[in-house]
């Protein structure tokens, strides 16, 4: 999908990914780039606005851990002001495993539901015209970092919903795919707690081992937005930009 006068939403768009994916989609020249995000960013959003300024770049505060029927009402805002949208991003994520409730949350729940929520707008049963879903999960989606168990199951948990969303398009109408960063040199992995502290110094053995830049991500995920392949598993580490077969489908 050529990024070109569409209409996006980037949900996380401000974090240490995002924000750089956030760049370098602006770039492309999309028509709207909607971001939403529990922490709001001024400084960011105005640099996002010089960057390209034929491109419309407004903000929304946004927690993915409230209930669909709130997502539903943002949405409902933002369709009523674009009335339509092309690509969300689904980028929300946190790595903690002291925070079991809240790590599922965020980066299972969270997904499922803005994912639900927009549903209501796109669904071809509806009489809606389709759309693509872009979800963040990760490498540890299919090779878990064992000494943080409950995030790389909430990332598994997530990809496996994309991968569903995309047997779903048919019905649906709205195609999916997943974005899996490997080790990526953000705030996230410098100090993160281990379940149980199993490991103390888990972000420091993380980041012994070979990572890629935020920029390097970045880039290629906008990539893997212009190849816009329904069912995608896009492994983006160490710079390059890799398509990673799954198991059988049932």
């Amino acid at each position: 999908m050529a990024i070109a006068n569409k209409n996006i939403i980037f949900v996380a768009g401000l974090g240490g990914i995002g924000l750089d994916t956030s760049r370098e989609i602006v770039k492309s020249g999309p028509k709207n780039l909607v971001i939403l995000d529990r922490i709001e960013n001024p400084t960011a959003i105005a640099e996002l606005k010089a960057l390209n300024p034929k491109v419309t770049v407004t903000f929304y505060p946004y927690d993915v851990t409230v209930p669909v029927a709130e997502t539903t009402k943002l949405l409902k805002t933002i369709f009523a002001k674009l009335k339509t949208v092309d690509l969300l991003i689904n980028g929300a994520g946190i790595l903690d495993d002291h925070q079991i409730e809240r790590t599922i949350a965020v980066n299972f729940t969270g997904t499922v539901n803005t994912t639900t929520a927009i549903m209501e707008f796109w669904d071809k049963r509806k009489g809606g015209p389709g759309g693509v879903i872009a979800n963040i999960c990760s490498v540890t989606g299919f090779n878990a970092i064992y000494q943080v168990p409950v995030y790389s199951a909430s990332k598994a948990a997530a990809l496996s919903f994309t991968n569903s969303l995309a047997r779903l398009a048919p019905i649906t109408g709205v195609t999916a795919y997943s974005i899996n960063p490997g080790i990526t040199r953000t705030p996230l992995v410098h100090k993160f707690n281990s379940w149980l502290d199993v490991e103390p110094r888990v972000g420091e053995l993380l980041l012994e081992h070979p990572t890629q830049t935020t920029l390097e991500c970045a880039q290629n995920f906008v990539k893997a937005i212009e190849a816009n392949q329904n069912g995608a598993i896009w492994q983006l580490d160490l710079g390059r930009l890799i398509s990673v077969e799954w198991t059988k489908h049932w």
